[in-house]
């Protein structure tokens, strides 16, 4: 479940996936499965090659992309979340939801 982003910022995700961008967006999130973790970043792109390039300089595998609709995308979260926010220079985005 998503908390603490506006539609618009949604929409422009989604439009920027759709356009062949590698998107960010970072939410509140809750998972049972990660009980120590309160966000989620989600890297996305409908070009899966650029997808799946972007994602090999942070040693995601293609395997871990999440292919749904037509928003492909990345979920990085815990310590690998916020070094690859640091990484693009996107800390201050993420702070928002530490």
């Amino acid at each position: 479940m998503a908390f603490g982003i506006k539609r618009v910022q949604l929409k422009a995700w989604k439009e920027s996936v759709i356009a062949g961008e590698i998107a960010f967006i970072t939410h509140f999130w809750y998972d049972p499965r990660f009980p120590n973790e309160k966000s989620v970043t989600k890297v996305g792109c409908s070009n899966l090659e650029t997808l799946i390039k972007w994602g090999s300089k942070y040693g995601l595998k293609p395997e871990w992309i999440h292919e749904r609709e037509a928003y492909p995308h990345y979920d990085l979260i815990g310590d690998k979340q916020r070094a690859i926010m640091e990484c693009e220079g996107r800390s201050e985005e993420l702070n928002k939801f530490l």
